[in-house]
């Protein structure tokens, strides 16, 4: 059975999808958007480093409504503005994940809501 996660760390989904969902023991995150705590209709400042730690701590909160953490993490996929920012994701993505790190997709974008430099999506399995 399917249920909605809805958690208090992370923002409002913009559109008709959940932030994320369960079925069975896998926990699938949506795409996340480095949205500001402070505007819901802003992004964090800075950029692809603020902007991925952003990501990566609204993805650890849906995780959290469900007792998961970042460890729990199977398979995540990246989509990047522009691919030159792939070298500073990664320090971020390994420093946060840790090892051993999920498998991992990246796909380089021509543009993402907001003007985002960085969206993230994953799969875990509690």
């Amino acid at each position: 059975m399917k249920y909605a996660i809805n958690a208090q760390g992370a923002p409002e989904a913009f559109g008709p999808y959940s932030q994320g969902t369960t079925a069975g023991r896998l926990v699938f995150a949506s795409g996340q958007l480095p949205i500001s705590h402070e505007d819901p209709r802003a992004l964090v400042d800075g950029g692809i480093t603020e902007q991925t730690d952003r990501v990566i701590d609204i993805i650890e909160s849906i995780l959290g409504e469900v007792g998961c953490t970042l460890s729990d993490v199977a398979q995540t996929t990246v989509y990047l503005a522009s691919l030159s920012d792939l070298e500073a994701m990664n320090e971020v993505y390994a420093r946060r994940f840790g090892s051993p790190a999920p498998a991992r997709a990246v796909v380089g974008v021509s543009e993402l809501p907001l003007g985002s430099l960085v969206e993230m999506d994953c799969i875990a399995c509690r």
